[in-house]
């Protein structure tokens, strides 16, 4: 699910892939959080460093995971950002674990 981030800057589309998200939807979070300030060339490309893409997954946790409106995780986030960043790590640790699990249980249903 998660992609290690080994490059400085990335643009939109590679984003969109490591976060699960439609690029349209990044474009909407940049003008909804303004903790998400992508560098912008003379062209105006996004550049997204890895702190943006942390700031992301976040924002993605609050309003999928949590389902918390536009509003209230732009509060969030504002107010308690250490919170979120703990229990988003969290929530996706567990993810990971739970993946882990699955794979055992179903390797060891195919040893019968």
């Amino acid at each position: 699910m998660k992609s290690e981030i080994t490059k400085k800057y990335y643009k939109i589309r590679e984003v969109s892939e490591l976060i699960g998200v439609a690029q349209s939807t990044l474009r909407y979070w940049e003008s909804e959080f303004p903790q998400v300030k992508p560098h912008r060339n003379e062209k105006g490309t996004r550049f997204y460093t890895s702190s943006d893409i942390e700031t992301l997954r976040q924002i993605k946790f609050l309003l999928h995971d949590r389902g918390l409106k536009t509003d209230a995780a732009r509060e969030q986030l504002h107010y308690a950002a250490d919170t979120v960043a703990s229990r988003q790590k969290a929530l996706e640790r567990l993810r990971q674990i739970r993946a882990t699990l699955v794979s055992m249980r179903d390797a060891l249903h195919r040893l019968r």
